[in-house]
């Protein structure tokens, strides 16, 4: 019985951890990326150590790994999410990709960043997973509606025939009495 209230709390937490996660995942220059103090706050270390291990094993980064926000980027990120400018950073921040991210795991050696990437990697996961069943549902809902329009123009037409052909006048019918 504890065993398994064990594993419903893990399960619980693991599941907010993934949304945690989720959160701090954004979109620029069409890469899903996740910022490098977001990341640091994840690792447990600070902005600035998490850049020098960067710095220090840069050709491991390559553009579609990793890049540095522009101003206008940033200022984008700050408007949209009003975040405040923790401690006036001097520095622009570096987004890191998918790709980006498992690198870090053989720059940051230690055993809780090995495990913070993998929940960071299967966050990114299931963000692409939900953007493809997004897509899908949405083809289903415009196919839909597309049947749905083609179905009700074919009943429109049908209702104008009727009513054209009501319009003609039509022939009597029955015996004409005749005067006599």
């Amino acid at each position: 019985m504890r065993i398994e209230k064990d594993k419903i709390k893990l399960n619980f937490l693991q599941k907010m951890e993934q949304n945690i996660i989720q959160q701090k995942i954004h979109e620029f220059r069409g890469h899903r990326v996740i910022l490098d103090e977001d990341l640091a706050e994840l690792y447990g270390v600070r902005t600035k150590a998490l850049k020098q291990a960067v710095r220090r094993n840069i050709n491991r980064f390559p553009p579609d790994f990793m890049f540095e926000l522009s101003r206008k980027e940033w200022e984008s990120l700050i408007s949209q999410f009003v975040i405040t400018n923790r401690g006036g950073n001097r520095f622009l921040p570096y987004a890191f990709t998918e790709q980006g991210v498992a690198m870090l795991s053989s720059v940051l050696r230690s055993e809780p960043a090995i495990e913070i990437n993998i929940q960071i990697i299967r966050a990114f996961i299931l963000i692409r997973q939900n953007a493809l069943l997004f897509t899908e549902i949405n083809q289903k809902l415009e196919n839909f509606m597309i049947e749905t329009n083609l179905q009700f123009n074919e009943v429109y037409q049908a209702l104008q025939e009727l009513a054209i052909k009501k319009a003609k006048p039509r022939k009597e019918v029955g015996y004409l009495a005749l005067k006599g």
